[in-house]
């Protein structure tokens, strides 16, 4: 992308989270502006730098091109829990407006006390007619998918569906086969060249797409036509700038009969903008461009450590140089 992005003008953020969440407290990453807008580039700091290449690309999009015309002007959105406390988890839940919950599980070796109590509690504040879904991030071999999400699915009073129990597409193929849960696909999707692979193998009932990792809401587009399954869009823990784009997503799925995990600005202590992307009586609204952030919060958010910022620099101007040129 040559000198589009000047990484010394990019404001780098660290955000405090109200839980732990994917085993992060303080969220960090960058938000800049283009020749449409503004754009964010908060690829999780393990990641290398061909996979954060994806991200920038999503914010490049954004900022020069912009989205395809949405079908749909509002999105229904779940609840995100994390591995809270059960009474936590249903003050969380009661609060939302949501009729869908998306719970952590998984969270240590030893949480499945843990989690029956955090579900039976989400189940306690939707009412029977709410949908509960979990996700064990990837970290469960196949017997204890099985055996965990059977046990769970009873304590939940039934399942909308399970994301990424395992690791592998494999993997999930065989715990699909052995339990009453649908299984959705995410890390399987948005880290496989083939996505359509994970239909093939008979691995998924849904496929979780997230277009920040993906490369671009067009790109996202593609690959949930190759699945060919029901889609659900997740955020990456993005700011409203960066959940935009997420939201474009959703808005511009031909088909999407699931609630979307889209609400995860709730989970930060803060914002980069003003007028925060947060659902409203269960539902967001699709954006036709990103919210521009507020001087006064990027400077409240600014990263106060001058050895990360400067990581953040660097690590912007080298995935950029990844990026095909313009």
């Amino acid at each position: 992308m040559g000198e589009l992005i000047d990484p010394e003008s990019a404001h780098v953020y660290a955000i405090p989270m109200r839980s732990r969440f994917r085993g992060i407290t303080v969220r960090e990453g960058m938000v800049f502006e283009g020749p449409l807008g503004w754009g964010e580039f908060c690829a999780f700091p393990e990641y290398g730098d061909r996979e954060a290449a994806g991200w920038l690309a999503t914010a490049v999009e954004q900022v020069t091109v912009g989205w395809p015309a949405a079908v749909r002007d509002r999105v229904a959105v779940n609840c995100t829990v994390p591995a809270v406390d059960s009474e936590r988890a249903y003050a969380l839940v009661a609060g939302s407006g949501c009729r869908t919950a998306k719970v952590k599980v998984a969270d240590h070796p030893e949480s499945l006390a843990e989690d029956l109590e955090r579900v039976a509690a989400v189940r306690a504040a939707l009412g029977p007619e709410g949908a509960i879904r979990v996700d064990a991030n990837a970290l469960w071999d196949v017997d204890t998918a099985v055996e965990r999400l059977t046990q769970i699915d009873r304590a939940a009073g039934g399942l909308e569906y399970a994301e990424q129990p395992c690791r592998t597409i494999e993997e999930l193929a065989q715990v699909r086969r052995r339990v009453d849960v649908r299984i959705a696909a995410d890390e399987s999707i948005r880290r496989a060249e083939d996505p359509l692979r994970v239909a093939v193998a008979g691995a998924a009932d849904v496929a979780v797409l997230k277009c920040t990792p993906l490369g671009g809401v067009r790109r996202a587009l593609r690959v949930a036509e190759a699945a060919g399954l029901p889609c659900v869009v997740s955020s990456a823990l993005e700011t409203s700038v960066g959940l935009s784009a997420q939201l474009a997503l959703a808005g511009a799925l031909p088909n999407l009969e699931f609630a979307c995990g889209l609400g995860t600005v709730n989970l930060f202590e803060g914002d980069t903008v003003t007028d925060s992307l947060r659902p409203i009586d269960g539902y967001l609204p699709v954006p036709r461009t990103a919210p521009a952030p507020d001087p006064e919060l990027l400077q409240r958010f600014r990263h106060p450590d001058p050895e990360r910022t400067r990581w953040w620099r660097e690590r912007l101007a080298r995935v950029q140089r990844l990026l095909p040129a313009a």
